[in-house]
């Protein structure tokens, strides 16, 4: 994610340009001479292929192109935070703090351990901080260095926007989304809407990563996922993110066909207490919505035999024991339709809100926000 990274400071040359519009006040505000500015601009120009500004006796006059990606680049720098930072070094140190080791980096980035040894040495020294820990062949990273990695993500994830939304003003196939898919939204919600999608924006790349609210939430506040699908959380710890509900899923009772509650006229606390349950962890929603249904029909939840996110195993396990679950019926589509698992009303109703979050304040580019539509349409036609 971070192989191409513009130089930082022509970056800021780009920023202050647009902002006072001419090479004199721009080159005083950056620390610049005039012709090292000048020629910063031209750089850019040059890889990106493409004029940002216009020069005439009134100054310096923005094109399109520039006033799409000075904002992307603006807000990049803040999350950068310093002038002294070099664009190796951001790469370097990203691909260290996602890595976890020096040889993990050298393997993501393609830069040796050398050379990474000696940027996260010279950022830490340009910043005057100690920004990682040894543990024999892994590193930690200190607090410092912890709320830097947040950073640089954050402003990768900037300019990765930025120089898509270029990209497109160009007419060029670009663009990558990378989403982060709880197991609800991988059952369909998620594959129609990218089939859709893939055939209005063929060279649009899309990334899945598969995972937990937990495991989602820290790469999708760091800049490496861009939007996360699944069931909301009425969580005052997400005050930094920001939540649209998409529809609602109705779990069921999910066990084997022939399972001795799967006829049953009604079913009571007592019994479902004498099951087995196989049930994702604690701080999943399906899991407190469960543990309500029990004391609703009177009993305390009883203990869970196993604890598992996972629909797969949980599938087979069903398959082969008397165990239950409690799931949405699209995650078991297959195993329902094949007769092999049965799926029953639960005897308290429970209902679940799905859809998407993003960082509070996020801007999608135009690519990502008709995705997001398109999500939208999907939910509203299939799951209303």
């Amino acid at each position: 994610m971070t192989a191409s990274v513009p130089n930082i400071r022509h970056l800021a040359a780009l920023v202050a340009t647009v902002r006072y519009g001419s090479l004199t006040r721009a080159a005083k505000a950056v620390n610049l001479t005039q012709p090292a500015l000048t020629q910063a601009i031209a750089r850019l120009e040059s890889d990106l292929g493409c004029v940002l500004f216009e020069r005439c006796t009134a100054g310096m006059t923005p094109t399109e192109a520039a006033l799409l990606l000075s904002p992307r680049a603006e807000a990049a720098l803040a999350h950068i935070g310093s002038s002294r930072v070099t664009a190796t070094q951001l790469r370097a140190f990203s691909a260290l703090a996602r890595a976890g080791s020096y040889a993990g980096a050298s393997e993501e980035t393609g830069l040796s351990a050398a050379s990474l040894h000696r940027a996260v040495a010279d950022l830490g020294v340009a910043l005057g901080q100690r920004l990682v820990d040894r543990r024999g062949r892994s590193i930690l990273l200190t607090p410092a260095g912890e709320r830097r990695a947040k950073g640089f993500g954050l402003a990768l994830a900037e300019l990765r926007s930025g120089l898509d939304e270029v990209a497109a003003w160009q007419g060029k196939a670009a663009g990558r989304i990378v989403i982060g898919a709880m197991p609800l939204s991988r059952a369909a919600w998620l594959p129609q809407a990218m089939l859709r999608f893939r055939a209005e924006a063929p060279a649009v790349a899309l990334s899945v990563v598969e995972g937990s609210h937990a495991e989602l939430a820290g790469p999708l506040r760091e800049g490496d996922i861009d939007l996360m699908l699944g069931a909301l959380r009425a969580d005052s710890a997400l005050d930094d993110l920001a939540q649209e509900p998409m529809f609602e899923d109705r779990p069921a009772l999910i066990m084997r066909a022939g399972h001795p509650l799967a006829q049953a006229a009604a079913m009571d606390g007592a019994a479902l207490a004498q099951c087995e349950w196989i049930l994702p962890g604690r701080e999943t929603p399906l899991r407190g919505y469960w543990e309500v249904m029990m004391r609703t029909l009177g009993v305390e939840p009883p203990a869970i035999a196993i604890e598992c996110g996972s629909v797969m195993t949980i599938r087979q396990l069903l398959v082969a024991s008397d165990a239950l679950t409690i799931l949405s019926p699209a995650q078991l589509a297959v195993e329902l339709d094949a007769g092999l698992l049965v799926a029953v009303p639960p005897p308290v109703p429970v209902a679940r809100t799905i859809g998407v979050t993003t960082r509070l304040g996020w801007r999608p580019t135009a690519t990502q926000a008709r995705f997001i539509a398109i999500l939208r349409e999907v939910a509203e036609e299939d799951f209303a």
